[in-house]
């Protein structure tokens, strides 16, 4: 008989809660099981000490019958330092696809050439208050010039 430890599903629609259970890796995932060990509560936080529950003693016991912890339960126990940590298999998921990595360069492409063009421009400022700086013809004289033309009819 090949013993599982691994999660058994209860709660209600939208809302899951697990058992952890010793079974027979025959019997259905809510089935009979041999032994209750523990519960997993995925809707509270991720620190929070009530998500995830095990009797170690029997969890031990168990393991050391030669009962193989699923996946997910086998986190759970090198999260405890129970078992050591595996390494897994990570098959390029977190990788963003095609469109993605183009969406990035295109945009660091604009970034780049934001940054230059403000960069030119702090020089062309830098440039243009260390030239002297020229006096421009003021408004009033054609003012005052409008002004004569008119006294002098």
């Amino acid at each position: 008989m090949a013993i599982k430890i691994r999660l058994a599903r209860g709660g209600s629609k939208k809302r899951p809660f697990y058992s952890i259970v010793a079974a027979d890796s025959r019997m259905a995932r809510d089935g009979r099981f041999i032994e209750k060990l523990g519960t997993y509560n995925p809707q509270l936080p991720k620190d929070s000490e009530e998500r995830v529950k095990m009797n170690m003693d029997r969890v031990n016991h168990w393991l050391g019958e030669g009962a193989k912890p699923t996946d997910r339960v086998s986190r759970f126990l090198e999260a405890a330092g129970v078992v050591e940590k595996k390494e897994r298999a990570n098959l390029k998921k977190g990788t963003p696809g095609k469109k993605a990595q183009e969406r990035v360069e295109e945009k660091a492409a604009k970034a780049e050439a934001a940054a230059e063009a403000a960069k030119e421009a702090e020089e062309a400022a830098k440039a243009a208050a260390a030239a002297p700086a020229e006096e421009a013809p003021t408004e009033e004289a054609p003012a005052e010039d409008a002004a004569a033309e008119e006294a002098s009819e």
